[in-house]
């Protein structure tokens, strides 16, 4: 089975191009594929499929098999990956991947016959906590904000929680309660957790505790949620860029006040390719 890695801002998925091969158990190849160790290494395996509403279909798979509904980092690869493969044709500008959140619309920017970002359509972010919302977590008293952009979001602001006992992200330590929070009674479907520290209202810096993959270097959900929820409590300005640092890298969040949509911009790269014979 041939196979493709990519990456945006370091959030990293081994890919499978569908259009020409077939994946029986996908959660076991998830699984498997997707060990740093034993496999070829990544944040969990995405599926490139046809569909026949949308330009591709994005399956997509967690670290521990569990399957995801959307993925703003690797939708970007994807629409990236049917460039540059031929699936769609070189005159297009834009893409249209179809996801278990729904479709997706793309714009690409290209340099030499190569997509090397993409600005994603997330659609709107759905309020799904009080606002802002208390919860008790690994004994700390601490308050969230939860979104839903495709997928289940709580954000945490540094300066709202002083219960974390941290003033910079890089000193959260997920590998003493990352878990917690993601599998808090609160969130029976499990949860996405992003933490920031706003630096201005155009700005800030971010970690994230994903659900079925642990810490990741990038989420683009995640990114988006954080805006949206940054929004809502009067700390990001609308209708500009907010540059998320993330620990792969940079995206740009913007929410848009005259449809109410968001829009993530970042990177999308292609590693390298092989052949899977486990």
């Amino acid at each position: 089975m041939k196979f493709t890695k990519m990456q945006g801002a370091g959030n990293d998925y081994v890919y499978v191009d569908c259009f020409s091969e077939k994946v029986s158990d996908p959660s076991d190849l998830a699984i498997r594929i997707a060990d740093r160790h034993f496999g070829v290494g990544g944040d969990g395996l995405i599926l490139i499929e046809p569909s026949e509403r949308a330009d591709a279909y994005m399956h997509m798979f967690n670290l521990d098999g569990s399957e995801g509904s959307m993925c703003g980092n690797g939708i970007r690869c994807v629409a990236k990956y049917i460039y540059d493969h031929g699936i769609i044709p070189k005159d297009r500008t834009e893409a249209v991947i179809d996801t278990k959140s729904g479709l997706k619309k793309i714009r690409l920017y290209t340099e030499h016959g190569k997509v090397t970002g993409a600005t994603v359509d997330m659609g709107t972010a759905k309020l799904t906590s009080e606002l802002p919302e208390k919860i008790t977590v690994h004994g700390m008293e601490l308050s969230f904000i939860g979104i839903d952009v495709g997928n289940p979001h709580a954000v945490y602001f540094l300066s709202d929680n002083p219960a974390l006992g941290v003033s910079k992200v890089s000193d959260l330590d997920f590998l003493l309660y990352g878990k917690d929070f993601e599998t808090h009674p609160r969130f029976p479907e499990r949860v996405n957790s992003e933490f920031l520290r706003v630096i201005s209202d155009t700005e800030a810096d971010f970690r994230v505790y994903e659900r079925g993959s642990g810490e990741t270097l990038a989420c683009g959900t995640g990114a988006t949620a954080s805006v949206a929820a940054g929004v809502l409590a009067g700390k990001f300005r609308k209708d500009t860029d907010v540059t998320i640092h993330l620990i792969g890298g940079n995206l740009k969040i913007r929410f848009d006040s005259a449809t109410g949509h968001m829009f993530m911009t970042g990177p999308a790269v292609e590693v390298f390719s092989g052949e899977w014979n486990n």
